[in-house]
């Protein structure tokens, strides 16, 4: 049986956390309130940048918006736009698609980065929380040198994964289904099963090091 733990404890102000831590037939699915749609026709696939307006002070995008850097000092939270989207009090940044159906994948770069979590949060998620601490966030976390899955405080210790490079994620909306995916070997080798009921942005957390988002991909063959 699975083990399941709670998170300790947070140092809130640089957003840090200390845990144990095939593509199908698709659809065009437009958000009531969003600029920007999800193209998921069977031609098509997802392709987000990073979201700057909910990006923590202490995160830093390039790349044009598809890579996030940690930097231990940040930029002076009162020296950064003031809009409701930015999360003050976590270093977290989300994706800026919003998904409400369909299957979807992409991929993440890890860099340098010996605590991080990628995963999906609702978009409307508390930005007062940090991913994976509420029941609007499904992620997978590495810190500690150990993978964990992460939903509403709670983990569960990802083993048969070590540290790879480059990891996947795969979202399948109707199924409620999001799987950790080995690039290398292509298989999900962890899977958080949830039922969606409301849009879902890509999201991120970092607390050193960079990550680098990958979009536009077909889904590796072979995964269920």
């Amino acid at each position: 049986m699975a083990l399941t733990v709670c998170v300790a404890r947070f140092c809130r102000l640089t957003g840090r956390t200390a845990s144990t831590l095939s593509t199908g037939y698709r659809r065009a699915v437009i958000v009531p309130g969003s600029s920007r749609s999800v193209s998921t026709a069977a031609a098509n696939y997802i392709q987000f940048k990073l979201d700057e307006r909910t990006a923590h002070s202490s995160l830093d995008l390039f790349k044009k918006d598809t890579g996030v850097i940690y930097r231990m000092l940040g930029i002076d939270p009162t020296q950064v736009q003031d809009n409701p989207e930015r999360f003050r009090d976590w270093a977290v940044v989300f994706g800026d698609e919003h998904i409400s159906s369909g299957r979807h994948y992409w991929e993440v770069t890890v860099k340098k980065s010996q605590e991080f979590r990628l995963g999906v949060a609702e978009a409307q998620m508390s930005r007062h929380d940090c991913v994976g601490t509420n029941s609007s966030s499904w992620v997978f976390g590495y810190a500690q040198r150990k993978w964990f899955a992460m939903t509403n405080r709670k983990t569960v210790p990802v083993t048969l994964v070590g540290k790879p490079e480059r990891v996947g994620i795969l979202l399948d909306y109707e199924a409620g289904l999001l799987g950790l995916v080995d690039v290398e070997n292509p298989r999900i080798v962890y899977a958080l099963r949830a039922r969606f009921t409301a849009p879902l942005c890509p999201a991120f957390g970092l607390w050193d090091g960079e990550l680098l988002t990958h979009t536009g991909l077909e889904e590796p063959e072979g995964l269920k």
